[in-house]
This record gives C-alpha cells, sequence and structure tokens, in this order.
C-alpha cells in the first residue's frame, strides 16, 4: 500500500516537469522547418551588413528605418498577395500593369471627371476584381501557363491604360485632390512612416492566419502540392485559384492606389518593376516556384530584405546599380537554402 502511495505521488511530480531543453530543441528543430528560417537568417545578415557599411550615417534611425520600412511596405502588400498565389503553383505578371491601371482610374475618375474620391478607389478596386477573374478563368478553363496568359493581361493592361488615359485626358498622369477620410486611410504619414506599413502589416496578418488556420488555407497548399490529388480529395482547385488571382490582382491595385493619394497624382508607368520584385521577395521568403510550399510571414520577411538592400545601398553611398547584384545574390541563395530546408523537413517527416 506504502508502495502505491508513494507511486501515485511521484507521479504527477514527474508529468508536470518536463525535461526543458528537450522540448527546446524540439521547438528548434520545428522552426528550422518553417519556410521562412532561411529568410530570417538572409534578413539579419542584410540588416547586420548594411548596419556595419552606413555606420555614421542614419541607417539605422528612426528616420532610416523608416525609409526602408516605406519601400518594403508597398512591396509587401503585393507580396503577400503573391505568396498565396505562388504556393498555390501559379504566376501573375500582370501586376505591374495593374498597378498603373489602378493609378490612373483613379486619377481619371477625381481628378479628371471629379468623381467622390471614394467612388474612383472602389471603381478601381472592381476593375482588379474583373481583370484578376479573367486571369484565373482562361487559367483554368484552357490549361494554358499562367506565366503565359498573365503575360498577355500585363501587355493589354499596358496598351489600354496608356491609349484610353491619352484619349480621355491626352496626358499619361493626372493629378488627383486628396482630403477627408480617404487621405487618412490611404495617405496619412506619422513623421516619415507612412499608413502603408499598417496595410503591409494587417494584410500579412490575414494571409497567414488564412494560410495555417482555415480549410481554404489547406486547399491552397494541397493545390500547389499536388493538384490531382486535391482534385481526388474534393478540393475545388479551380474556385481556389481563380479567387487567388483575383486577390493578387486587388492587391497590385492597393499599391496603385496608395501611391496615387500619397503622391497626388496618377501615372500609366506605377508599379512597372514590382512585377518581378514581389516574386524575388516571395521567393526569398521561401516559397518555391513549383508551389505548395511557402508562407505570407516569409514574403513579409523577403520585402524587408528588399527594402534594406535598396535603401541600404544609398546609405552608403554606392552606385545604386548594385542594389541588382545584391538582389541576385540573395534570389541565389534563397533558392537553395529554399530547396534544402524543404527536403530536410520532408525527411524529418
Amino acid at each position: 500500500m506504502a508502495t502505491d502511495t508513494t507511486t501515485a505521488a511521484a507521479g504527477p511530480q514527474t508529468s508536470t516537469e518536463p525535461p526543458q531543453p528537450a522540448a527546446l530543441t524540439q521547438a528548434a528543430k520545428r522552426f528550422t522547418r518553417r519556410p521562412e528560417f532561411a529568410a530570417l537568417i538572409g534578413l539579419l545578415v542584410s540588416f547586420c551588413f548594411f548596419a556595419y557599411t552606413t555606420r555614421g550615417s542614419d541607417f539605422v534611425s528612426l528616420d532610416g528605418s523608416a525609409a526602408w520600412l516605406n519601400v518594403a511596405a508597398e512591396l509587401g502588400i503585393a507580396a503577400a498577395c503573391v505568396s498565396l498565389l505562388l504556393i498555390a503553383g501559379e504566376f501573375d505578371l500582370s501586376i505591374g500593369s495593374m498597378v498603373g491601371t489602378a493609378s490612373m482610374v483613379v486619377a481619371i475618375g477625381s481628378g479628371y471627371y471629379t468623381w467622390p474620391l471614394w467612388a474612383s478607389i472602389v471603381a478601381a478596386l472592381l476593375v482588379a476584381a474583373v481583370i484578376g477573374f479573367i486571369n484565373g478563368y482562361v487559367v483554368v478553363r484552357t490549361g494554358l501557363p499562367s506565366f503565359i496568359v498573365t503575360l498577355a493581361m500585363q501587355f493589354v493592361l499596358a496598351g489600354a491604360s496608356l491609349g484610353l488615359a491619352r484619349l480621355i485626358s491626352n496626358t499619361t498622369s493626372i493629378s488627383v485632390p486628396v482630403s477627408g477620410s480617404a487621405k487618412t486611410v490611404f495617405a496619412a504619414k506619422w513623421g516619415q512612416y507612412s499608413v502603408t506599413i499598417v496595410w503591409w502589416i494587417g494584410l500579412t496578418i490575414i494571409a497567414e492566419v488564412v494560410l495555417i488556420t482555415t480549410r481554404f488555407g489547406n486547399w491552397v497548399y494541397a493545390t500547389g502540392g499536388n493538384p490531382n490529388s486535391a482534385r481526388a480529395e474534393g478540393v475545388p482547385v479551380k474556385k481556389v485559384k481563380i479567387i487567388l488571382f483575383m486577390t493578387t490582382s486587388i492587391g497590385a491595385a492597393l499599391v496603385g492606389i496608395l501611391q496615387t493619394l500619397q503622391f497626388n497624382s496618377g501615372d500609366v508607368i506605377r508599379g512597372r518593376g514590382i512585377i518581378f520584385t514581389s516574386i524575388i521577395a516571395v521567393v526569398i521568403g521561401g516559397a518555391l516556384l513549383s508551389g505548395g510550399y511557402g508562407s505570407a510571414v516569409g514574403a513579409m520577411i523577403g520585402a524587408m530584405t528588399y527594402g534594406i538592400v535598396s535603401v541600404g545601398i544609398f546609405f552608403t553611398g554606392w552606385n545604386s546599380d548594385w542594389v541588382s547584384l545584391f538582389l541576385g545574390v540573395l534570389l541565389f541563395l534563397a533558392v537553395l537554402a529554399n530547396n534544402y530546408f524543404r527536403k530536410l523537413a520532408l525527411a524529418r517527416r
């Protein structure tokens, strides 16, 4: 009887004191299997490198941080949406022209026809939703590569927005009066920090929560991992892809709206560089071009890395041409690291 009492007393004591080192080791191993693990290392290395090479400048000051965060935020909004589409195994090369198209819809609506600003904003988002639906519908109905479909849409949007802008207003840049609640929502600033950062963080959180906590998030990973198996399991692969194309297009339009209201003008050529930088940010953030692997948080880290590199070069006083070199090296290393850690994660499973 005494033996039973001793055993009973010892049992709870043992179960309530798990070995802390083992638990920490397991947590560390799980973290190394995360898509954004290598990206976080790259981010820290990039920041430390530029913090050292720009010592004595304002790079690590509040204003310096605002400079690269503002750059990262605009890219990060697009990258958050692109990350979900890339995880699903698709591309959207039309987002660059979508930024300029949305900018001109707002500018022509409010700057030329004097619509209420909110009406122009809603119109730009609706146009983006329609374009995204067309991209997705054509891809899933024809089976054509999304690279080709959206590349064609890229040229269609670029030509249409340029032609219509000249036809309607005889110019490609139109001033937009910005005031009221729209200015607060899309163009507010706190010191050197733009409200774009708030949009970026909010959209990244939403995208990550959708990916890791919802059925739709599971569908996204399944669609990119093996679409045939996903269909066999009842995943609506076509609907998932169309929704993601629409989301990506709307995200690009949001970037165009933010730029238009912050600079008080719309311009056809806005956003042209975001086509590949958004993909670069997502890949640096841990996603695979083949789909089925990645995260929105990783895309956020990739956008931050891009912001640090592009602004850090400026603070060093080096020629801005070096930005492409740094980004190319980062992209190359990211692809190798992503492939390695993905294989490692699969092996451990």
